[in-house]
């Protein structure tokens, strides 16, 4: 059995086939995903889990280089939520019409949905390297 970090066997496998440029996403319970793209449904009931308690586990395990949020989740708390992950992180944060984030989706490796039902709580991450 692990000691710590993510036990979910399919994020843990999503996870550690990330390489550099690839992109996975965070979304919330709302966000359409497109039949090819891999879910990692952790959403048990709206509210659980929270959008900020995956971002938390996740980014422990990720290198990121950028972030992209939807336009209309400027100056939203779902905005603040992602901001104050990535403030202290080398990373670019980017913003595109929610219509384009729901395309740009459609090239993830996977999503990761959450039972969060706050408005435009949906990020796409984009993965570095430690080195």
């Amino acid at each position: 059995m692990k000691k710590d970090g993510i036990l979910n066997p399919d994020l843990n496998r999503a996870i550690a086939r990330l390489g550099h440029m690839d992109t996975f996403v965070v979304a919330d319970c709302g966000l359409p995903i497109p039949q090819h793209v891999e879910v990692i449904d952790l959403a048990l009931m709206f509210g659980i889990p929270r959008f900020t308690q995956v971002l938390d586990a996740v980014l422990k395990e990720v290198v990121i280089e950028g972030a992209t949020l939807a336009q209309e989740a400027a100056g939203t708390v779902a905005q603040t939520w992602v901001n104050e992950r990535i403030d202290d992180r080398a990373c670019t944060l980017e913003y595109v019409p929610h219509e384009d984030l729901k395309r740009q989706v459609e090239s993830a490796s996977f999503v990761i949905r959450t039972g969060e039902t706050t408005p435009y709580a949906n990020v796409i991450f984009h993965c570095g390297v430690p080195f």
